[in-house]
């Protein structure tokens, strides 16, 4: 079979797998038939549409529309519109990004009916059983034949975990969109964020369900971020939003500026001109990190260990740590790359082509 015959779909659904989407896209669409499936897990056009613009991936073949709903109920509509679609284009592999409730059901729709599946963003770890990526992530390489692995310490949970034969270090295609985006801003000379001066102000997001979902925990980091010394820019999430409505809780307190979510381009210029993250995406950390920002994590825990091993990234339970926490983070400058050179789409391309050819 040559690579023009191969037939692979992506399955997207959410913010963070169109930014890994742009370069995988761009990597593939010129030596296999590439098909793009959206879930419409993430559905408004902050959050989904604008992503596809700014990062200029090819507008979606399919979108399921499935909207917002429990995770029980949104993984069913997405395995029920997934098999429909997979009986119809007969793909030689199916792609999944990351882990989220689309990847899971992508993963499982195609097992289900004999297509190998292909999981790029293999062997993270939180080893937090509460987090439902962290079921997402370990079910979904578990049934998936090729394990693209974004860093030697996913390796080794792979390995650690019998995988090993089907597992591929081929680097992180974040890594490849981030410093693209951040090359343009220089160029540019468009960091930051509109009202506020460069290194004047802080950067954050929270929408992760414990951190968001006990009226009391959220109200805490609200408060201690409402009292940093200086501006706060909240790039208000949609989940945040409709929690605070029913928490009852204000987002406009203290130095807490809230603004809608931010395209991908402008995040990164916004991330570059802050004085340091506070957040509890996995995403915003790392990319942070590559673009070596001081970063506050609101969780115990990160799958992005190398981000705290390299000095960069604090892990902060504790809301009343926040403070001390960012007054005292001072982190020594690193040339470290534990999450590749930037070309991990073309490995991703070339490893996809050689095992799926065979």
């Amino acid at each position: 079979m040559s690579s023009e015959d191969i037939k692979v779909i992506s399955v997207v659904g959410a913010r963070p797998q169109f930014v890994k989407l742009a370069p995988v896209s761009k990597a593939l669409r010129s030596v296999v038939n590439h098909v793009i499936v959206h879930t419409g897990q993430h559905y408004d056009d902050s959050m989904s549409d604008t992503f596809f613009r700014d990062l200029e991936i090819p507008m979606p073949d399919v979108n399921l529309e499935v909207g917002s709903g429990s995770h029980g109920a949104q993984t069913a509509k997405m395995l029920v519109g997934l098999e429909q679609v997979f009986e119809a284009e007969k793909p030689d592999c199916v792609l999944v990004y990351g882990d989220t409730n689309s990847t899971i059901a992508a993963a499982l729709a195609a097992v289900k009916l004999h297509v190998p599946v292909a999981h790029l963003e293999a062997g993270l770890r939180s080893f937090n059983r509460r987090m439902p990526e962290e079921h997402n992530r370990v079910l979904t390489d578990h049934c998936s034949d090729l394990l693209l692995a974004p860093t030697q310490v996913a390796m080794d949970n792979l390995r650690n975990e019998g995988l090993s034969a089907r597992s591929v270090l081929v680097g992180d295609v974040m890594t490849d969109v981030v410093y693209w985006v951040r090359d343009e801003v220089l160029r540019r000379n468009t960091a930051g964020v509109g009202g506020q001066a460069i290194g004047s102000y802080y950067l954050a997001t929270i929408h992760r369900p414990d951190n968001t979902d006990d009226p009391e925990r959220l109200d805490a980091l609200l408060e201690a971020m409402s009292t940093l010394d200086r501006p706060v820019v909240l790039l208000v999430h949609p989940r945040l939003a409709a929690l605070a409505e029913r928490h009852g809780l204000a987002l406009d307190r203290g130095v807490i500026d809230p603004r809608p979510p931010l395209g991908y381009r402008e995040l990164v210029a916004a991330t570059m001109g802050s004085a340091g993250v506070i957040t509890d995406s996995g995403g915003l950390q790392k990319e942070a990190f590559l673009l070596r920002v001081p970063t506050i994590t609101l969780r115990p825990e990160t799958e992005w260990v190398e981000t705290v091993d390299a000095g960069w990234n604090i892990l902060v339970n504790d809301p009343a740590l926040l403070k001390e926490s960012l007054g005292g983070h001072r982190p020594s400058e690193t040339d470290v790359m534990p999450y590749g050179d930037g070309n991990a789409a073309s490995r991703v391309a070339e490893t996809i082509i050689t095992w799926f050819a065979r």
